[in-house]
């Protein structure tokens, strides 16, 4: 028997097409929460984590228009895995305030399913237990590494630098409930695939 709602976690690999999934899922009638977005809306001009991050890291991190550089701060990351770990400890309590805000306001609309669109789920310690089902867009290396090349002008050692530090193809599809094969299906096949999975949690109200 289904609950009222469901908290359906969405992931994948950069390159996926999780981002259009979730967008997909909206149109059925979904509320999403989406844990990357509102880290954008924390760290640009005025949001909740500048102040910090500033003193954290120094003025050299903030832009003229004052939000923070995020170039700059993925190339520190990247090189500085304690870096990375001082920034998510400015950023994870700020986002994780809002995704209980913005959850506790789908299921006041009466949302019968709520997506968390979540990049790092599977490297959570926390998000799993949170969750009804995990829902995984998969696809094969190096149709990621295309698709990101082609949209962000990226080069292939760029992209390759970002995808080792997610999780890897097998830990996400080893944590999956659910997986949507995403390397050579056309929009209206992914389409039809998430609105046959959408019928599963209650959403069948929007037409893609």
């Amino acid at each position: 028997m289904m609950a009222q709602h469901v908290r359906l976690g969405l992931t994948g690999g950069i390159g996926s097409g999780k981002s259009t999934v979730a967008q997909m899922l909206v149109k059925l009638g979904a509320g999403l929460v989406d844990a990357d977005a509102i880290a954008r809306e924390v760290t640009a001009p005025g949001g909740l984590a500048i102040a910090e991050v500033a003193r954290s890291f120094g003025p050299d991190f903030i832009t003229p228009e004052g939000a923070m550089d995020r170039d700059k701060m993925r190339a520190l990351a990247y090189q500085d895995p304690a870096a990375r770990q001082r920034l998510e400890a400015i950023i994870h309590p700020l986002v994780g305030r809002e995704v209980k805000n913005r959850t506790e306001l789908a299921i006041r609309q009466g949302r019968t399913c709520v997506v968390f669109d979540i990049p790092l789920l599977v490297e959570s310690r926390t998000w799993r237990q949170q969750l009804d089902h995990v829902l995984v867009v998969d696809c094969t290396p190096e149709v990621q590494i295309t698709r990101v090349m082609a949209r962000s002008q990226l080069s292939r050692p760029e992209v390759e630098k970002i995808m080792a530090v997610q999780a890897t193809r097998q830990r996400r599809l080893s944590a999956a409930d659910s997986i949507i094969f995403n390397d050579t299906l056309s929009l209206l096949e992914l389409a039809t695939e998430v609105h046959q999975l959408g019928e599963r949690f209650g959403l069948s109200s929007g037409i893609i």
